[in-house]
């Protein structure tokens, strides 16, 4: 669904390529609104010498998130990793509104014209910004600007996401929990500059205010996760209700098992150590697996890797998928399709734990940096999420789960617990009375 709220004053989509989760968020946006996100990070939005500056960052962040996962020289990284985005505890409740070492280093960057390419981009065409990446909102804040919005990507977030002096900010932050509204409070930021929205899933998987294509495939889901019919005999009405009747043709289809591992490529080599034990599930057909590499041609290596070892190759295709794009676009597109027809989503905890909410049960793996630890808490405390168990036998607790209705159960939960009108809401937010109609028409 397209809501109509395009203007020509239309908010300026700025994302970061920092991970997936930032650039996931402003496609979805982008695509709504109608245009194209603009990287903060890219021509023609920064000089040559500020885009090395971001390459560096990125290469940087990319080379400690994937060593960080190996088990003795990971340790240390693993360390500076937690360093970096520690978040303190939220509790007791208290003035945390210092800024951090990382506060300090960004605003010498923003003193040193980080950021002048998008400022002035800003200024002459008048618009708005909305951006899903902290550096973005908070250069514009320190510009002057007004009209900047900021969506959230994490359940919680670290100090650096508010500027030095949070009081005075200019920044309408747009969080995915309340959580997150809290650490806000706690960093110094007013309480009218923060709105809770939720996250913005794709339209394409929620299907408008209506939730259409969103109870579409979870009415499918529910009867491949639930092959004893288990689960849905403790609950017939309430299914019935919300999702009217199920469709007896899914009955007997394989469960589609998905593994995604993060835009830094981390935790691909898991996949040498689950995959053999799936071996029977797979040619039985009770059990099909797709293994998602990104826009990452060496971690689809790795992949096609495993599967060579594993002698699995003649089930390439025909039971096990891998997803590879080579731009992020086309990435995004094809992963939406498959998260619609995939039954269980095993993944480290980014910003994929608030795809819980499409009733899309998660398996959590390690995670990787400290705000990752809040994600996989959050969505574990409301029901929708298993952390994994010991990798090497995947396969049997994976049956196990399947056969006793506990991921089917975990598909409701996330469905009735969390929430799902982020996108709306934010387009809401940033249109006003009119993006507010906009949505009221699609509720009717």
């Amino acid at each position: 669904m397209h809501l109509d709220l395009v203007t020509p004053r239309d908010p300026a989509v700025v994302a970061v390529e920092m991970g997936y989760g930032h650039l996931r968020a402003a496609t979805t946006l982008a695509e709504q609104l109608g245009s194209e996100v603009l990287h903060v990070d890219r021509p023609p939005i920064v000089a040559a010498e500020e885009e090395r500056l971001w390459r560096r960052v990125r290469r940087a962040y990319e080379v400690v998130s994937r060593l960080s996962q190996f088990p003795v020289v990971g340790a240390p990284l693993r360390f500076a990793l937690d360093w970096v985005t520690n978040i303190p505890r939220l509790h007791p409740y208290r003035d945390l509104s210092a800024p951090t070492s990382g506060v300090l280093t960004l605003e010498r960057l923003v003193r040193r014209n980080l950021g002048q390419g998008l400022v002035r981009y800003l200024r002459e065409t008048g618009a708005a910004l909305l951006t899903t990446f902290y550096s973005p909102a908070i250069v514009a804040d320190r510009a002057g600007l007004d009209r900047i919005y900021c969506v959230v990507t994490d359940t919680d977030l670290n100090r650096v996401w508010a500027p030095v002096r949070p009081r005075e900010t200019r920044i309408h932050y747009l969080v995915p929990t309340r959580r997150a509204a809290r650490r806000l409070l706690a960093y110094g930021v007013p309480a009218e500059r923060i709105t809770f929205t939720g996250f913005p899933l794709p339209d394409a998987l929620v299907g408008g205010p209506s939730l259409a294509a969103l109870k579409r495939n979870l009415a499918a889901r529910i009867v491949r996760l639930d092959p004893s019919a288990e689960f849905r005999r403790s609950m017939p009405e309430e299914l019935a209700h919300f999702l009217g009747s199920l469709p007896r043709e899914e009955e007997g289809k394989p469960a589609q098992l998905t593994f995604a591992v993060g835009g830094a490529g981390a935790q691909a080599g898991r996949v040498g150590s689950f995959l053999p034990g799936f071996r029977r599930a797979i040619e039985s057909g009770f059990v099909r697996i797709a293994l998602v590499a990104g826009i990452r041609p060496e971690v689809e290596a790795r992949f096609r890797e495993a599967i060579h070892a594993a002698r699995m190759e003649p089930l390439l295709g025909n039971g096990i998928d891998i997803l590879y794009s080579p731009t992020f676009s086309e990435y995004y597109a094809r992963f939406n399709a498959l998260l619609g027809r995939t039954d269980v989503l095993w993944t480290k905890p980014s910003e994929l734990v608030f795809y819980a909410a499409l009733g899309l049960p998660l398996i959590l793996a390690t995670p990787v940096g400290v705000h990752e630890r809040y994600n996989r808490r959050w969505v574990r405390e409301n029901g929708a999420g298993l952390k994994e168990r010991e990798v090497r036998f995947a396969a049997e607790w994976f049956t196990d789960w399947l056969a006793d209705g506990v991921l089917a159960a975990a598909a409701w939960v996330g469905y009735m617990q969390l929430p799902k009108f982020g996108l709306y809401r934010i387009l809401e937010a940033v249109h006003g009375s009119r993006g507010a109609a906009a949505l009221r028409e699609g509720l009717a």
